[in-house]
């Protein structure tokens, strides 16, 4: 069958399945979101509380039967939940890579299926699992953050126990966790596969304080056949962490981080990378200013290579929320190491580590590595359910002697060495609107114009559309 009617196929069976959708969440929802007390759904699924179904009365909607199943007769926090979670994505891409290395235009459909079963065994045990199925229909070039067959995703049993001193937390098995921003930990919800962590992870919350630790191996995709993706100690993520609430409910938080990956290979070093990272942030809000700042520092070795790197990024911006459509001026600033001077004893090539593939945007044009980028932005509200940002990003290495990084840190073929610090700049314009309760909605297009070190590699400006509906229950 040819790749056209294989794609337009595609394409349709998703318009139907976007329409059939739209019409059962409709229903769905429109008695859902009567009830204030309701639960919200969430990304994480497994943070979902559905125990307030065990009022009758708030048993509404078409699907709640299967959101609340008591498991002990008089008490609420014992139940059974399943669950749904469907992302349609078309996307329209120029050329990854700015179409050097011969890469052409690309349009594909990428399916997003999870399926859940969440336990609450009483208000101190969870078991949760959950299965996904990712496909990339039409794709030119499969990745493993693009297709995994039906696989576990998520399979962890939880504890927590609350007093008057705090609350205890801990989880056992295959999860997911993220920090902050997920500049650079993350569940990886941008790309079509989402990252999980084979771990055990504990955390103690009293008054302003949380410590947080956790020991894991990343799970590693493989696209060949159904549950078979793996995790093994040649590839380790374990942290320590502390948050502190200051000046209110802003938060300051570091950690300390230790990544473990064998036989790695960067431009310069090739070998086991064992990288031991300091992390630390301050956000926040006040009086109609909001702020993110984080910094980074990792050192280590790969190979004989000595490690030196950092990053950072900031967003802040003012959000006027006395006017029309609630505007707010927004400025983003990033940067990050590269490396200075090859063949020397050091590696100076920063490590994003599980970046959320659209933190710069959908368009995969931008990796955090070797980078300096500012961003100013405007977003607005036309409707309390539709939001619009419109934004411009500049951008330049931190060094010419490394190469321009694409998502999530892979070097552009022949910019190494050569050329201007200078990479190029792209205007890009994103709109979210949620339906109702269960469905959402989002377009983004992202236009790059490259500058000449990408064009002198027979690079060219790239452009990038994305439409994306998800609907979950």
């Amino acid at each position: 069958m040819p790749a056209k009617l294989r794609m337009a196929r595609a394409l349709a069976k998703a318009a139907v399945a976007s329409v059939m959708l739209a019409a059962l969440c409709t229903a769905n929802s429109a008695l859902a979101e009567d009830n204030a007390a309701r639960p919200t759904i969430r990304t994480n699924r497994w943070q979902e509380d559905w125990s307030v179904l065990a009022n009758p009365a708030l048993r509404t909607a078409p699907f709640d039967p299967i959101k609340y199943i008591p498991l002990q007769p008089g008490n609420p926090q014992s139940y059974v939940s399943f669950g749904m979670t469907l992302r349609e994505r078309f996307e329209s891409l120029d050329a990854a890579s700015f179409g050097i290395g011969g890469t052409k235009p690309d349009s594909h459909l990428l399916q997003r299926l999870q399926i859940h079963a969440d336990a609450h065994l009483n208000e101190h045990w969870q078991l949760f699992v959950q299965l996904e199925d990712d496909r990339a229909f039409g794709k030119a070039n499969i990745t493993s953050v693009d297709q995994d067959p039906l696989d576990l995703r998520l399979a962890f049993l939880a504890y927590v126990d609350t007093t008057e001193k705090g609350t205890f937390k801990a989880r056992v098995g295959r999860q997911d966790f993220d920090f902050d921003l997920q500049r650079f930990v993350s569940s990886r919800d941008g790309p079509n596969v989402r990252q999980s962590f084979d771990a055990l992870w504990a955390d103690w919350e009293s008054g302003p304080w949380r410590f947080i630790g956790f020991v894991s191996q990343p799970v590693q995709y493989n696209l060949v056949r159904p549950f078979d993706d793996t995790s093994n100690g040649q590839f380790q993520f374990h942290t320590l962490r502390v948050e502190r609430q200051v000046l209110g409910t802003n938060e300051l938080s570091s950690y300390y981080s230790y990544y473990q990956r064998d036989n790695v290979r960067f431009l310069d070093a090739t070998g086991n990378e064992r990288r031991h990272v300091l992390d630390i942030r301050f956000a926040g809000k006040l009086a109609g200013f909001d702020w993110d700042l984080e910094a980074m520092g990792q050192a280590g070795s790969v190979g004989a290579k000595q490690i030196r790197a950092w990053g950072a990024g900031a967003r802040a911006g003012y959000t006027f929320a006395e006017f029309a459509w609630q505007p707010r001026i927004g400025l983003q600033l990033d940067g990050a190491s590269g490396d200075r001077h090859r063949g020397d004893n050091r590696i100076e090539t920063f490590n994003p580590l599980f970046p959320n593939g659209y933190y710069f945007s959908l368009a995969g044009f931008t990796g955090y590595t070797n980078l300096i980028h500012v961003k100013p932005s405007l977003t607005v509200k036309p409707a309390a359910d539709l939001s619009v940002m419109a934004a411009i990003g500049l951008q330049w290495r931190a060094t010419a002697a490394d190469a321009i990084y694409v998502q999530p840190n892979v070097a552009v073929a022949g910019t190494a060495g050569q050329g201007s610090l200078w990479s190029g700049v792209y205007a890009q314009l994103r709109a979210d609107y949620r339906f109702n309760a269960n469905l959402t909605g989002a377009l983004e297009a992202v236009h790059y114009r490259i500058g000449d070190t990408l064009r002198r590699v027979g690079g060219h400006d790239s452009d990038y559309i994305g439409l994306e509906l998800k609907y979950a229950l």
